[in-house]
């Protein structure tokens, strides 16, 4: 009785912070319009190839981690996402201004809602960062940001928006079955 006592306080207290997170209900409807607005503000996503490897090992490791972990994760892929587009050199490319914009505040909504859910002070692992700065120099700074390198981001972008929606359902599987995110 006492093992399943003190089972129930870990996992009510691992899952509290994550069933308070009103975000989790609002995370599909934003992810859609900032998918959507994605494919809206470009035209045919490109067939290149990108430089730098999809980093499939990170959301296979993160699916391991605690909830916690995985949100903190979402919010700063979504972070750097963003700071992808924050370059001054988006004339080469022919996006729609207005939907570029509301992409990008689109993604910031994102942001803030997990940043209620999760400590701002914490952050996910250094090497995703470095992932993210190593797709900005291959693409963007190597090439001066011709369109091409901009049609890359965008379909990377696309990329990672849909892995981060696998992670949330998988987030929201594990809560609703009181176990670790494991698909």
């Amino acid at each position: 009785m006492t093992s399943w006592t003190v089972l129930l306080v870990v996992l009510c207290s691992s899952l509290t912070p994550v069933l308070g997170c009103d975000w989790l209900h609002h995370y599909g409807h934003l992810s859609n319009k900032s998918l959507h607005l994605l494919h809206q503000m470009g035209g045919q996503l490109t067939e290149e190839d990108c430089p730098v490897p999809f980093p499939s090992k990170f959301y296979d490791r993160i699916r391991n981690a605690t909830v916690m972990s995985q949100l903190v994760f979402i919010r700063d892929s979504l972070e750097l996402i963003a700071g992808l587009y924050l370059h001054d050199n988006r004339s080469s490319v022919g996006w729609d201004t207005d939907k570029t914009e509301r992409f990008l505040m689109t993604i910031h909504r994102q942001v803030d809602g997990l940043n209620s859910c999760v400590s701002t002070n914490r952050r996910a692992d250094s090497r995703l960062r470095k992932y993210y700065r190593r797709l900005e120099t291959r693409t963007l700074y190597n090439t001066g940001g011709s369109a091409v390198s901009w049609e890359l981001i965008r379909k990377e972008s696309r990329r990672h928006l849909h892995q981060l929606d696998v992670l949330v359902a998988c987030i929201r599987a594990a809560v609703a079955n009181g176990r670790r995110c494991t698909t």
